[in-house]
């Protein structure tokens, strides 16, 4: 499956980003996803997954609460919606795929990586 991450920008804090990761294929919903993000300097980091089917969630800490994943498999897409955005949320965004039934939350579980979308908040 080939994945291509979207819609990061800037934004003020406290402001609001929708980022899309569109896959190819007719498969996707054979697919567990997650949201990974990497600051400069710093270590890819797991921010947010989700079951194939959509209907069980997980979040790291440091954005639960403010953070939704969400995915469309009838769009091929998935989604993570953050609010109440932090200077501390600056990072590149990357999408992972991993075909199982089971929801993963740690990089090396994930064998597709879209190709990252930045995402930088600061006032």
């Amino acid at each position: 499956v080939q994945l291509q991450a979207s819609g990061g920008g800037s934004v003020q804090p406290g402001g609001s980003l929708r980022l899309s990761c569109v896959a190819s294929g007719r498969t996707f919903g054979t697919y567990a996803m997650g949201w990974f993000r990497q600051a400069p300097g710093k270590e890819r980091e797991f921010v947010a997954a989700i079951t194939r089917s959509g209907g069980t969630t997980y979040y790291a800490d440091s954005v639960k609460g403010r953070f939704t994943i969400s995915r469309d498999n009838a769009k091929n897409t998935l989604y993570l919606q953050m609010n109440s955005l932090k200077p501390e949320d600056t990072a590149v965004y990357y999408c992972a795929a991993v075909k199982t039934y089971t929801i993963v939350a740690v990089s090396t579980g994930y064998n597709y990586w879209g190709q990252g979308t930045q995402v930088t908040v600061s006032s």
